[in-house]
């Protein structure tokens, strides 16, 4: 049985799903009922889709009763949870019961001190892994808060009237989303009350220094802003916050409890001040219990202990702050800049170019080039602004200052958008792939897909 929404709503306009549920069944030929809730329509059209029924025709044999709550084993599958699969084959991750509740509610309970009465809010999609963790806050009878369209529309108040209506304490978003309200000038704070928020939450990406200071002149001095950073693999968090600590801009509190975090340099040892490995060197509850249809566990295997045996290798480059004891996360490991032999990370140079009004987005890949790794920056620019040979020199300047002579770009190109996941994370991957004629094998995890056929065929980058 499938279940499916009619459709959806974003930015003003509703927009149709039961076309593409319909490509869809196609290649599930095990489907035999499709049970369609009307959201956007009360009476959808359901004769493009095989075997379909409405919600209230598939209830309507039915008498209510009370729940009957099976009791099962600990690592009775909870969830099959999927990899975005944007540069390979998608991992399909099923997890359990026992241990993605007794980490989500850790989580929940110790690192963001929910309580019965908060009010949870986190803006997401039913596909991003925050939705089944703002899900779990059930289980601390805390009241959820789910909003369906643009952040943006009618404008930037959008969620902070929502939040000022019904007394969100807990306000959970992303970083591309803080960096959005700062650019559009936007502050929630003298325009809403916010006297119950305490605590905001942001991930998807690593939040620059300018985005806490925004944060916290802009949206309300008094509350805890926790950067937190974890995976679909686990439902959860390696890094995020801690009530008890203080908040370092730039920074996420500190490592989960009970997972034993570190950063690894190439010889497998742990560090502190310097960039290395996100690695968690022992057995956690929320590991998935095993990946479907991998059923003598290789694609488990070489999916997280290849590089270090017996130790889980998230995929992330971090550092550990050897005083506060804080992580900073430079972005993916696999995405990692690598010019002379000298891993740099790709979050350095974005928050450089946060200083430039003139560069709008940008996204920095590497590219194979005579026989070493060259750094290669994509940026979108202000209205009415060119990349002229004063600009490039500006943006390289920049980047040399902030960060490293080895940070600057061999090539700076002007792009119209760059790519995102649905989630809002910037798809660096798959720009790389692109760039080196690979194919990027799931554009339907990608919120604007089209824009990479700009990215190919570059003659700048035959040069």
């Amino acid at each position: 049985v499938l279940f499916t929404a009619d459709g959806y709503f974003y930015n003003g306009k509703s927009f149709d799903s039961l076309e593409k549920v319909g490509g869809i069944l196609k290649q599930l030929p095990m489907v035999e009922k499709v049970v369609v809730v009307g959201y956007t329509n009360a009476t959808p059209d359901l004769s493009k889709v095989p075997n379909a029924v409405s919600w209230d025709a598939f209830l309507a044999p039915y008498t209510p009763a009370e729940i009957d709550f099976v009791q099962v084993p600990a690592e009775h599958p909870l969830y099959v949870m999927y990899s975005s699969g944007t540069t390979g084959k998608p991992k399909c991750m099923v997890q359990s019961h026992a241990g993605i509740l007794t980490n989500q509610l850790k989580e929940h309970i110790l690192h963001c001190d929910l309580r019965r009465e908060d009010v949870l809010f986190y803006f997401t999609t039913c596909g991003w892994m925050m939705w089944n963790w703002l899900v779990c806050g059930l289980g601390v009878g805390t009241t959820l808060v789910l909003y369906d369209g643009s952040p943006f529309y009618p404008g930037p108040e959008v969620l902070w009237k929502l939040a000022e209506k019904v007394g969100m304490t807990v306000f959970g978003t992303s970083a591309k989303y803080i960096s959005a309200l700062d650019e559009a000038g936007y502050k929630p704070g003298s325009d809403c009350n916010l006297e119950k928020l305490r605590m905001i939450c942001s991930t998807g990406s690593p939040l620059a220094v300018s985005g806490f200071e925004y944060a916290y002149r802009e949206i309300k001095a008094d509350m805890q802003l926790a950067s937190i950073s974890g995976g679909t693999d686990l439902n959860g968090c390696f890094a995020l916050g801690n009530p008890m600590l203080p908040v370092h801009a730039g920074e996420l509190q500190g490592p989960g409890l009970a997972l034993k975090v570190h950063a690894f340099n190439d010889a497998g040892q742990p560090v502190t001040d310097e960039t290395g490995e996100l690695v968690c060197a022992a057995a956690f509850p929320s590991m998935p219990v095993y990946f479907w249809n991998d059923p003598h566990g290789e694609r488990y295997q070489s999916a997280y202990f290849t590089k270090y045996p017996g130790v889980w290798t998230h995929g992330d480059f971090i550092s550990v702050n050897g005083k506060t004891g804080g992580i900073t996360i430079y972005g993916r490991s696999d995405a990692t800049l690598n010019p002379g032999g000298v891993r740099i990370g790709t979050a350095d140079i974005y928050t450089a170019l946060e200083s430039l009004e003139a560069v709008t987005d940008s996204v920095v890949v590497g590219q194979q080039w005579d026989d070493d790794v060259r750094v290669v920056l994509f940026v979108t620019l202000a209205k009415g602004v060119e990349l002229d040979d004063a600009l490039i020199k500006e943006i390289k300047t920049t980047i040399r200052v902030a960060c490293s002579p080895r940070h600057v770009p061999a090539k700076v190109i002007q792009v119209q958008e760059i790519p995102y996941t649905i989630n809002m994370k910037k798809v660096e991957l798959a720009v790389r792939n692109v760039i080196h004629g690979k194919p990027v094998t799931n554009r339907d995890a990608l919120a604007n897909p089209n824009c990479l056929t700009e990215y190919e065929g570059l003659k700048e980058l035959q040069e």
